[in-house]
């Protein structure tokens, strides 16, 4: 069956670094766009970047732009979110999701599978 596995959440202080992996399996990896979403506390679900699975075309939310960097490796089905310059409304809980045959889209519901999630924690 479809899982996405997150790893390297984390706690970091405000200005630091991390980088988040999601592991694919039970998919056409090459096959799907792939998005990083994040959930805080009492909020809704929403965008962080995301990447077509034809041209590698990006999303990304204003929030993060110039800071976070998407990126995958097809020949090791994972999805890479590197995260720089952290800021306390980083924190989060984030989740990687898959699109079969989508684009780079910001929308929840256009994606098909999702990831358990990994906590990233930024204090100040």
């Amino acid at each position: 069956q479809v899982q996405l596995v997150e790893s390297g959440g984390g706690l970091v202080q405000a200005g630091g670094s991390l980088r988040l992996s999601c592991a694919a399996s039970g998919v056409t990896f090459h096959l799907h766009a792939m998005g990083w979403f994040r959930q805080a506390p009492g909020k809704e679900r929403d965008i962080v970047a995301a990447i077509n699975w034809s041209d590698n075309s990006l999303y990304y939310a204003d929030s993060v732009k110039g800071r976070f960097t998407i990126s995958r490796d097809n020949a090791k089905n994972t999805v890479y979110l590197q995260m720089n310059s952290l800021k306390p409304e980083d924190t989060a809980i984030y989740y990687c999701a898959a699109d079969y045959l989508g684009r780079a889209t910001p929308a929840v519901g256009d994606y098909e599978h999702w990831g358990q999630g990994t906590q990233v924690t930024v204090s100040s």
